[in-house]
């Protein structure tokens, strides 16, 4: 009897026939099949998710000097608005909080000369909307806060701040927008000083109404919750490892008051404040309706620098007081910071996995590290599943660790190709051995557009998609990456990313509204399809080859019989595709929803961020058959 796979590779002669096997719809869909994968790239937390608006708030961010010239002289991201009324020099050492040691002194010469931050490329102002804000000041007197155009003629908010003096003091301020402002992300903050003399600031915080109040920008948690995601994988990528020891995700420093975070460099080449830290992340997928799967830092850096044996046991207790944090009481010693930095109850976690892409680790030492951390894991939290990050092959290919000593839990798969490449990999799945390790396909992605998608790569995308929906007995999670782009010149790292925006705007890929369709209408049983005389086309790259025209999944809702069906059209013609069920059912009317059009490069943008979008109605099956469009992605509900 042939595969599915051989099926739809014979391309058989006859009508294009797909057979809905109904009694055959025994194995489960997993509930963690669709997600989320998160890390701190194209200003995806600083400038982008993380709402906080003043750029460079640690005055961390300095420019090189110039050859020959002694130590930094100043900051990138903060200016003086009147060079001739005021001198601003970056003072390092000086400032009042532990680790945030650099702050900016201004010696004044006129009173209303002013400290000026433009933010990410801007920010955004909407009307009646309160901004709220603190900073650490001192100096003579009073400043006046305000929020102003990028020219700095027109104030759309402002306070007077009262009280400086010789010591450092935290103020706080409030700043209303009016009812009539335009909304705009031509804007900047403006910190004018009332009166000549000598003053110094630092940490200067700004936040807009976030989502739920938990410092996050709405308008992408929104499109975020449109995906339904079961889980959030954090810190995620090259983010959690850092290039250096000290510059890995050392959860420890991202938690407790956000003035009290010492920030890091990100591996992308700037500044991450940690005001997104270890609670953030579990209060974002808490408030989306998933849980966390947790990345622990593995002692591996990007540079290649690692420990084992016991140098690498004080980094295994500190993923474990990780853990604790998360799902321990408040008996517990972190489980009591949790409660005490505002989270009383626990947060479910099912999945921890050790380390990031291993398989990048030249040394071998990755499956003697990942012995250490399961046991000790496992030792204190036998209910948690363990992921390798690797695949299981790259686990052992090394020789260290023979298959017959460890069975590993779950292994971390990631595949970045273009569409062609999703297409000869789309039943991929199709043949892997049911006894080896589960799979979790922690970074995915159809390269193709930037800064986002184009509909081709939403093709590739919903092929993939298709592919591990039908093995969601095997692969139990999944998640697209990278998730953000801040699409400003200078903002992206990766080209063809799934949401993207600016200060004030943002919208999805053709990507993102294909991952929509696809964990929208999800059953929890998987529906088996075979297919018949399905055509082939010939792939226009190097590599060649026949690829098929269609590609499908099917999986049915237990509780309410709602079968839903995916298609993929390839092609640039319209198809016709015959639906058949094994007994006798009886099906007319069906619930389309499509993702189409003529142009494969058609993309979304800032500027038109609805050029391709989903489109509902409802279809009538005609002689059994359904018809999908050029460049197609298709669910079927019925």
């Amino acid at each position: 009897m042939l595969s599915i796979a051989a099926l739809l590779l014979a391309g058989a002669a006859g009508a294009q026939t797909l057979t809905l096997r109904l009694s055959e719809a025994d194995k489960n869909v997993s509930p963690m099949l669709y997600g989320l994968m998160t890390e701190e790239i194209n200003y995806a937390y600083e400038g982008g998710l993380y709402a906080q608006l003043v750029r460079d708030p640690h005055v961390k961010e300095i420019e090189q000097p110039a050859r020959g010239q002694r130590g930094p002289t100043r900051p990138r991201y903060w200016e003086v608005s009147d060079p001739d009324g005021a001198v601003m020099t970056l003072r390092q050492n000086e400032a009042p909080v532990d680790y945030q040691n650099n702050s900016l002194r201004i010696e004044a010469k006129r009173a209303g000369v002013a400290l000026l931050n433009r933010g990410f490329w801007g920010m955004a102002m909407q009307p009646a909307t309160a901004y709220k804000g603190s900073l650490f000041a001192k100096g003579p007197g009073s400043l006046t806060v305000s929020l102003v155009s990028g020219d700095g003629a027109t104030i759309y908010a402002s306070q007077r701040v009262s009280g400086l003096g010789a010591d450092w003091r935290k103020f706080e301020f409030n700043l209303y927008t009016g009812a009539v402002l335009k909304p705009t992300k031509d804007a900047m903050l403006r910190i004018a000083f009332d009166a000549p003399g000598t003053y110094q600031v630092t940490r200067v915080l700004l936040f807009p109404p976030s989502y739920k109040g938990h410092g996050l920008r709405t308008d992408l948690m929104e499109l975020m919750a449109g995906m339904k995601p079961a889980f959030l994988r954090f810190p995620g990528g090259n983010y959690l490892e850092g290039n250096t020891f000290h510059e890995r995700f050392d959860w420890k420093r991202t938690i407790g008051d956000v003035n009290l975070r010492p920030g890091h460099q990100s591996p992308w080449g700037y500044w991450s404040t940690d005001g997104l830290g270890l609670l953030e992340f579990l209060t974002w997928i808490e408030d989306l309706g998933g849980e966390p799967i947790l990345g622990v830092f593995a002692g591996y850096t990007l540079n290649r620098d690692y420990v084992e044996g016991e140098y690498l046991e004080p980094f295994i207790q500190d993923a474990l007081d990780e853990i604790e944090y998360v799902i321990g009481g408040p008996e517990t010693k972190w489980g009591a910071q949790r409660v005490r930095d505002g989270h009383p109850s626990p947060f479910p976690l099912h999945y921890v996995e050790i380390g990031n892409e291993d398989f990048f680790d030249r040394s071998g030492s990755y499956q003697r590290r990942y012995m250490q951390f399961y046991k000790a894991i496992k030792a204190k939290y036998p209910q948690l599943e363990i992921i390798a990050s690797t695949s299981e092959e790259q686990f052992y290919s090394g020789g260290v660790m023979p298959r017959s000593e460890l069975k590993l839990d779950i292994v971390d798969e990631h595949y970045y190709r273009n569409t062609l490449g999703m297409y000869r990999a789309a039943f991929q799945y199709d043949t892997y051995d049911r006894s080896g390790p589960k799979v979790f396909c922690g970074e995915w992605a159809s390269r193709e557009g930037e800064p986002t998608t184009n509909l081709n790569a939403a093709l590739g995308d919903a092929a993939w998609m298709a592919c591990m929906e039908r093995n969601s007995d095997h692969v139990i999670a999944s998640c697209y990456a990278p998730l953000f782009v801040n699409v400003n010149e200078g903002g992206m790292q990766w080209k063809s990313d799934l949401l993207g925006y600016d200060a004030i705007s943002a919208y999805g890929s053709p990507s993102y509204y294909a991952q929509c369709m696809f964990a929208q209408y999800l059953g929890d049983k998987i529906l088996p399809v075979t297919a018949t005389g399905i055509p082939t086309f010939t792939a226009q790259d190097a590599q060649g080859g026949e690829l098929p025209q269609i590609y499908y999944s099917a999986t049915m809702d237990s509780a309410s019989g709602k079968i839903f069906l995916k298609l993929v059209n390839a092609v640039g013609s319209e198809q016709t595709v015959k639906l058949a069920f094994d007994g006798k059912r009886r099906v007319r009317d069906l619930k389309k929803i499509e993702l189409a059009g003529s142009d494969p490069l058609a993309t979304n943008s800032i500027d038109d961020p609805q050029a391709v979008v989903p489109v509902e109605s409802v279809v009538r099956l005609k002689k059994g058959a359904v018809t999908l469009a050029p460049y197609s992605v298709t669910v079927f509900e019925f």
